[in-house]
């Protein structure tokens, strides 16, 4: 378990477990709501589930295999803020071997260092796991492009992505050699 303390809050990244599957999938839905307003359909926000994500989440983490991983940020009163999802690159990317598929924050803890712990989270056990590099796919648009050329990466590819009969496009943030991130 990883621990940090900034100067307004103190919070924890541990392993997430099924009994967490209710939180990420709370955060999930919030922080979708939140980051994609005005980049996604209203519709598609409004119609989002946290039932269907936790039964999602649940089965991700009681299902997965030792390649696949999800980490919670947790606050020491317990309450679940974010979380990130990562393993193996999925589409067979000729250079990036490791994936962070997924990071969500809810909006009041973002910007505070959590996303960062996060992620070098997920780039350590990807270490772990030998994957010397990352990938992480991005909504063209979101704010976190911004996030994520901070940590380091830079962008290597863009796709599109069709969601509910919308279009959208995700540009794909690579890191060459993620061991100095999983130091940090």
């Amino acid at each position: 378990m990883t621990e940090r303390n900034t100067e307004a809050m103190s919070f924890s990244i541990r392993p997430a477990q099924p009994d967490d599957a209710p939180s990420i999938a709370r955060v999930h839905v919030e922080s979708w709501r939140s980051t994609y307003k005005g980049l996604m359909p209203d519709e598609t926000l409004a119609n989002l589930s946290t039932e269907r994500r936790e039964s999602f989440w649940r089965d991700v983490i009681s299902n997965h295999d030792a390649s696949n991983f999800v980490y919670v940020a947790e606050m020491d009163d317990g309450q679940v803020v974010g979380f990130a999802s990562g393993g193996p690159e999925r589409d067979g990317h000729p250079v990036y071997k490791g994936e962070l598929y997924a990071i969500y924050l809810l909006q009041a803890y973002q910007g505070q260092g959590i996303g960062r712990v996060l992620v070098t989270q997920v780039a350590r056990k990807l270490v772990e796991t030998g994957h010397n590099n990352m990938l992480v796919w991005v909504l063209t648009g979101n704010a976190a492009c911004h996030f994520y050329e901070a940590m380091g990466g830079k962008e290597v590819a863009r796709k599109p992505l069709n969601l509910n009969d919308t279009k959208f496009e995700e540009i794909g943030y690579g890191y060459d050699d993620i061991r100095l991130l999983a130091q940090a």
